[in-house]
């Protein structure tokens, strides 16, 4: 990467800090920017970064562009954002944060992207990972900047990193030794504008690979699949469906992995203690990844053993009066309800969902909700349109509150055996809260605070 005399990293959150430390730290005269003056992130030393010669800057991009030749994107800054447009045509180069950890990083990287799952996804390869006799790490989208997360790291070790269309947009040399696409459905369209657009980011995942890289594509997503033709590098399907002979696949509840003629089983769905055709689609996923970066069938059957649901993502909190409750705050689309759903085969659930609506078609999700649940609990912004849509599809029982805490007042006062509680919104939080993480958090709360 040529010296620039200045680097602007633009986005003050967890992945712009990230970034702004990690330049500064290889000698980089650093800038960093936000639009609007903001907390910075915890952990970031704002005194040590001054003291080395960082500033601090929040407005006025247009008087700063002259003196940088570098700008580093944090992943809620678009690339079609017009100051952005502004600066690469005055011949400013524009990446992500995570181009600049990929050209920082000499070893290999599993990277992981899709609609949904790409969480839990890549928690289980880092798992996986651990158990080499090599370093690891996990980064990107899910924890700290990649670029930070990268640091220490040599030619030999292996990194799972998290990334999201957000984090493609402005990727150039990124090239992972494996790249895996596990889902695409609409999302984020207010920011890509149109799903061609949204699935183009993704694909920019696996663009630059060659034949000594492997691209893990998901064969029962009738799109994804058709990526196969597109890939440079060696093309691995995983399949909940279909027998492979060339993939990882399910057959009877078994994990098998099928590959150059040879077929191992590596352990039985019913092992595990995470459940959903969701999740086993994330596992298929995360088996191709240890596969290939030589993780044994052993390792990979004891971590799968081991792995617990993670925070937010169908996560069990209790059992009251003989009815368990979940929290799936981390579905902020329609597709996530919908594999939440899936995930408990006998219906009889009281869901909780509306927030932020991202304005997405609700007629698939209404009628999934009318095969399954028992009680539907709308709330926040997306309430009316929410129940607009459910009542067309003939949802019964539709219950409209106007708090959170009335929302799971009226779960526990409705809700009996055999029936589940579960909040899975198919909205973002942004009405009512900060961010998912915080909306699940009150979730448990308050739940945990219900009479037992």
């Amino acid at each position: 990467m040529a010296t620039a005399k200045m680097v602007l990293v633009y986005g003050a959150g967890i992945s712009g800090c990230g970034a702004a430390e990690e330049l500064q730290r290889q000698g980089r005269q650093v800038l960093l920017y936000d639009d609007k003056e903001r907390e910075l992130a915890p952990g970031f030393d704002k005194e040590a970064f001054v003291h080395k010669g960082g500033r601090i800057v929040f407005g006025g991009i247009n008087q700063l562009l002259p003196q940088v030749d570098l700008i580093v994107l944090s992943p809620g800054v678009p690339i079609d954002h017009a100051p952005v447009v502004a600066a690469q045509k005055c011949g400013v180069e524009v990446i992500s944060e995570v181009e600049l950890a990929y050209r920082n990083y000499p070893g290999k990287m599993a990277a992981i992207t899709g609609t949904n799952g790409k969480t839990t996804t890549t928690s289980i390869v880092g798992a996986f990972f651990k158990t080499l006799p090599v370093k690891t790490a996990v980064g990107g989208n899910i924890g700290l900047a990649l670029s930070k997360e990268a640091r220490g790291l040599d030619k030999d070790s292996w990194l799972a990193a998290e990334i999201s269309s957000f984090q493609l947009e402005g990727v150039k040399e990124f090239k992972p030794k494996i790249a895996v696409m596990l889902n695409l459905t609409p999302d984020h369209i207010e920011r890509h504008h149109t799903l061609a657009a949204y699935a183009e980011a993704k694909k920019k995942i696996f663009a630059r690979q060659d034949a000594s890289d492997y691209t893990v594509l998901n064969y029962d997503d009738p799109e994804v699949r058709t990526w196969g033709k597109l890939t440079h590098g060696t093309l691995c399907y995983f399949s909940r469906k279909a027998v492979l002979e060339n993939g990882i696949y399910m057959q009877d509840g078994n994990f098998i992995i099928s590959w150059q003629g040879k077929k191992q089983v590596v352990c039985h769905k019913d092992e595990m203690l995470i459940f959903g055709g969701h999740n086993e689609e994330n596992v298929l996923a995360a088996i191709a990844c240890g596969f290939f970066a030589g993780v044994t069938l052993a390792n990979m059957r004891q971590v799968l053993k081991t792995f617990k649901s993670l925070e937010h993502r169908i996560e069990y909190i209790t059992t009251i009066k003989g009815v368990p409750y979940y929290n799936d705050s981390k579905a902020t689309n329609t597709d996530s309800t919908v594999k939440a759903l899936e995930a408990f085969p006998k219906g009889h659930i009281v869901l909780l969902a509306g927030g932020h609506d991202k304005m997405t078609d609700l007629q698939p999700m209404m009628e999934l909700i009318r095969e399954k649940t028992d009680v539907l609990i709308l709330l926040g912004e997306a309430k009316a349109r929410f129940n607009e849509a459910a009542i067309a599809a003939g949802v019964k029982n539709i219950v409209l509150v106007d708090s959170f805490q009335a929302a799971v007042d009226k779960a526990y006062e409705l809700a009996h055996e055999p029936q589940v509680v579960l909040l899975s919104p198919a909205c973002s939080s942004y009405d009512m809260f900060h961010n998912y993480p915080e909306r699940g958090r009150v979730f448990k709360k308050m739940v945990l605070a219900l009479p037992h």
